[in-house]
């Protein structure tokens, strides 16, 4: 009876445990309201630290530096919150100034609301940057949270009291430190989130995912309306960095029009550019855009501008009343408005559009339908058609031998009928890569190569099955064992393919889900295999009979598995509504991207 107490015991350390760990890495959600850390300890009274701030007003779309500074302390936490109701959610966003140092946590609602630690290295200050919602409160206070040590860390210290200003002056011109951005034209600043009101009646509107509300945190948005002789382009996402989008007469980047809305210092810049093919793009030295507007604020980078539909004058410049394939891409940006490549895929159109013609409200897709057809067929033949196949052959022998089909034994047809599935299905998609890039891809990394292994793998297979020797001949015990060892060797490299695939930036599935759906599938089949394995040990086991004084096994392995068929039937009809779930899952995954 010692059993219970121990473990009552173990439970009552788990619960001690966690109350009492503390967030070395800053992951601090936990602790977003309280903004107490679970260290086991109280708080000091009197701080050590301090929070100041680059100034005292602001008002919607506003950018304020905030500074914290003291003695060395390892781990932070700072929010910003209503004023006059300090235990409510937190307010408004930041944007890092050191990204080694300090990393975005989103509490509540709202994206990238707190800032915390990245690790328990020693530092002295911080800075980061505040920016005002539209719908902040009239007067909002700094809070941070420092921990000097384990146990010695203080709570909600107060910082300063920002407050709105009375009026909204305009935002004044914007002024780049770069010569190719050095037009300077008025800027306005947009009061609040772009509508799809209007899409496919008034004008022309790309989202993702579709039907996406552009107020939300996680709609990628772009409208073009015709007024006369000019577009007024609306474009809005997700984006601490850069958004940008580009007129294009094919689906591949190189020769474009491109069209980029960058985050410097805390402000957007609007700019034109040309790609030329996939380097960085080329900044025009002059502007051609008109009525230029922008938001930055909950995480949401928004701007509009008006350009006419056609730019003679301009070089390089497209006209709007022709049809194009459209490409919308975010990414990062440095200090100084220096923009990285972006991180995914951009969206991209799956026809021309001419933008100036029939309002139209469409999607778009961040993975060419190539691509798609390519993971698909894949996940077909190697989550279902070979898992399949390998079970049948390796469980169900016994049982389908006296089962016939189209005179061959049924187990046995089952099998080449799953096999040959797999080398049809993997031979067609392996070549669709191929024929989406134009050849070789230098940037999918180990993919590709274990592609090509598995391919290989995957013809030699059958090659090898062709010269199988009779079931009593002398090789036959060899060739069960290459048969076996190729099959094995192929499925374990399709299945690390295919993790290295569902990230790359041409499908690029959603994270972390699509990693855990991978492993357990994985966990799944190897469960399958281990319980159908022990099934037939057991029965092994329970024959016996004393012939000649000795204990032998009266019954062969294959006639002591037929005693299982109906576990083995029901097991395997599990197990095939199992990998349907998978596959499915993945294909609406594909579908989606």
């Amino acid at each position: 009876m010692e059993l219970p107490g121990f473990a009552v015991a173990v439970w009552m350390f788990v619960c001690l445990y966690a109350s009492v760990g503390g967030y070395p890495n800053g992951k601090v959600r936990e602790a977003c309201t309280s903004m107490v850390p679970c260290h086991g300890s109280s708080p000091q009274l009197s701080p050590e630290h301090t929070i100041t701030v680059n100034g005292t007003e602001f008002k919607p779309g506003d950018s304020i530096e905030v500074h914290l500074s003291g003695p060395d302390f390892e781990g932070f936490f700072i929010q910003a919150r209503d004023a006059e109701h300090l235990d409510g959610p937190a307010v408004g966003s930041f944007v890092l100034a050191d990204r080694r140092r300090s990393q975005l946590l989103t509490c509540g609602r709202t994206k990238n609301s707190a800032v915390s630690h990245t690790s328990k290295a020693k530092k002295k200050d911080i800075k980061v940057y505040w920016i005002a919602p539209g719908d902040a409160p009239k007067h909002v206070q700094f809070l941070a949270t420092v921990v000097k040590k384990y146990r010695i860390f203080w709570v909600k210290i107060p910082g300063p009291i920002v407050s709105q200003t009375d009026v909204l002056s305009p935002t004044p011109p914007l002024h780049s430190t770069s010569e190719a951005m050095s037009t300077s034209y008025p800027v306005s600043y947009i009061s609040k989130p772009f509508s799809a009101s209007g899409c496919g009646s008034m004008k022309f509107c790309i989202r993702n995912p579709s039907n996406c509300d552009p107020g939300s945190a996680s709609c990628f948005f772009l409208s073009f309306q015709q007024e006369e002789s000019s577009v007024f382009i609306e474009m809005s996402g997700p984006s601490e960095g850069y958004l940008a989008f580009a007129l294009s007469h094919d689906q591949w980047m190189g020769g474009d029009d491109a069209y980029l809305c960058v985050n410097e210092d805390h402000r957007v810049h609007v700019s034109t550019a040309h790609l030329k093919e996939r380097s960085y793009p080329l900044l025009d030295l002059e502007n051609a855009l008109e009525d230029v507007s922008w938001r930055l604020a909950d995480g949401v980078l928004q701007c509009s501008f008006r350009r006419s539909i056609c730019l003679p004058a301009y070089k390089g410049r497209f006209n709007l009343n022709t049809s194009y394939y459209i490409f919308l891409a975010d990414g990062e940006a440095s200090e100084g408005g220096l923009i990285h490549k972006h991180r995914r895929q951009p969206l991209v159109t799956d026809g021309l559009y001419n933008i100036a013609g029939l309002p139209q409200d469409i999607g778009g897709s961040r993975s060419p339908r190539l691509i798609k057809a390519h993971g698909a067929l894949m996940f077909v033949a190697w989550i279902t058609a070979v898992s399949i196949g390998v079970i049948v052959a390796r469980f169900f022998k016994p049982i389908w031998s006296h089962s016939f089909l189209f005179g061959k034994e049924l187990w046995f047809q089952v099998h080449r009928m799953l096999m040959l599935t797999t080398v049809i299905l993997t031979s067609i998609s392996f070549v669709l890569p191929f024929v989406y890039r134009g050849g070789w891809s230098q940037q999918a990394g180990f993919h590709p190569y274990l592609g090509c292994a598995v391919m290989a793998l995957t013809i030699f297979q059958p090659l090898m099955a062709g010269f199988r020797p009779s079931r009593h001949a002398p090789r036959r015990q060899l060739f069960n064992w290459f048969h076996w060892s190729t099959g094995t060797t192929a499925r374990i490299l399709a299945v690390v393919t295919m993790f290295l695939g569902m990230d790359l930036p041409a499908l690029d599935l959603p994270d972390p889900w699509d990693t855990y759906t991978m492993i357990g599938f994985v966990a799944w089949h190897v469960g399958t295999e281990v319980l159908l394995e022990i099934h037939s040990y057991c029965l092994v086991c329970k024959v016996e009979v004393i012939e000649d004084d000795r204990v032998q096994i009266l019954q062969s392995l294959t006639s002591a598995e037929a005693e299982g068929r109906l576990f083995k039937q029901i097991v395997l009809a599990i197990y095939v509504c199992g990998n349907i779930v998978f596959l499915v899952a993945f294909l609406i995954a594909i579908n989606q991207v």
